[in-house]
């Protein structure tokens, strides 16, 4: 990110960092998003994927070929034999994706798990025994929150946690853009789907954003809305509303499958010294920061996809070569997880709020600063 000319000291360095000479990465999963984002990002930013294994032979050899991957593994087993893989790129859906990392921490590779890393409560504790685990065998994991290095989101974190705009009174989202095809997919079928996870991301960078406070309260509520077709089960609608224990809250709204061509994510950061206001996708891309009468414009470099899934994985790869927890370990991103069942879990009961107790919004080490 570069500021406009006058723009002063804010100029975060928001891009993706990868280590030199990175060691090899091993795909599991040769779906839509390991085909558009995660291996294209990897090429872009030089990162080698080694191997590749799919439950669908087919489908791992056709993205081979297009990525120039040299192995493909026609079961994960042997992908987690190859001693060409360090690191393990979970690319699959939701379903048995704590038993394929506590696979992998098992066979001694480091974990990029693709969010929402887990579904359920149970998950969720069996989940912490395994990274209990990989962390008393060096092994790092973390979870794929690739927007947390979305642009205009990543400037806002840097200047957030650098206190630019003193403490943080409010976060606020709108999701001013169409729905992905949802009718008859997979995602469908995942109750309150929008809650439970289309909105894990923006859930995840609210909690960056609000970090050092304890979750209170949580209400979410979902609805069909005009027009909807019948064969789309899930609400089109969904409303999330988080209040931590220092008095911020944080509000995020999806009105539906809005009819625009234009358009975007707009999010506002209001804290008690200054604004930070944006937005992110459909190339609305955009971020300003207000403090003291002035707004600057910090210029953005790249988008969410596919650069954001550099910064996850390369955040990883630098935690590694560092012998570090990565900003985006899986640990912290849990705390996301937790805070998404306890929406959905709101979201099932009408909107009654939820309380979780001891949700603690750790802060996390962020790489990067205020300049550069």
């Amino acid at each position: 990110m570069r500021g406009r000319p006058g723009a002063g000291d804010v100029i975060p360095d928001s891009r993706p960092h990868v280590p030199p000479d990175p060691p090899g990465v091993g795909l599991i999963g040769a779906g839509a998003i390991a085909r558009s984002a995660h291996l294209p990002a990897y090429a872009r930013w030089r990162i080698p994927v080694v191997a590749i294994a799919s439950r669908t032979p087919s489908s791992g050899r056709t993205l081979a070929g297009q990525f120039g991957i040299a192995t493909v593994h026609d079961r994960v087993e042997d992908l987690l034999a190859d001693p060409a893989v360090a690191v393990v790129d979970i690319a699959t859906g939701p379903h048995g994706r704590v038993d394929l990392i506590a696979a992998a921490v098992a066979a001694g590779k480091h974990v990029l798990a693709q969010k929402p890393l887990v579904l359920e409560p149970h998950e969720a504790d069996r989940l912490a025994e395994v990274l209990a685990l990989a962390a008393a065998r060096g092994i790092r994991v973390a979870g794929n929150m690739n927007a947390r290095w979305a642009p205009p989101w990543r400037v806002a974190t840097l200047l957030a946690r650098a206190g630019e705009i003193g403490e943080v009174v409010g976060v606020t989202h709108l999701h001013d853009k169409p729905l992905p095809p949802l009718a008859g997919t997979p995602f469908d079928d995942v109750p309150h789907m929008l809650v439970n996870d289309y909105l894990a991301h923006w859930i995840d960078i609210s909690r960056c954003w609000l970090e050092g406070s304890r979750v209170v309260s949580v209400a979410a509520h979902d609805s069909r809305v005009p027009g909807q077709p019948a064969d789309a089960e899930n609400p089109w609608q969904a409303s999330i509303h988080i209040a931590v224990s220092s008095g911020a809250t944080a509000a995020i709204r999806v009105v539906g499958d809005v009819r625009t061509g234009a358009g975007g994510c707009p999010f506002w950061i209001h804290g008690t010294a200054g604004t930070i206001r944006g937005s992110v996708l459909r190339g609305s891309d955009w971020v300003e920061i207000e403090r003291d009468g002035e707004r600057v414009s910090i210029e953005a470099e790249g988008e969410w996809f596919p650069d954001g899934f550099a910064g996850a994985m390369g955040e990883l790869l630098t935690a590694v070569a560092e012998d570090r927890e990565p900003e985006n370990s899986a640990a912290h991103v849990l705390v996301s997880a937790r805070l998404g069942m306890a929406a959905a879990a709101s979201a099932a009961n009408g909107g009654t709020p939820e309380r979780p107790a001891g949700l603690e919004l750790t802060r996390s080490a962020v790489r990067g600063g205020r300049g550069r």
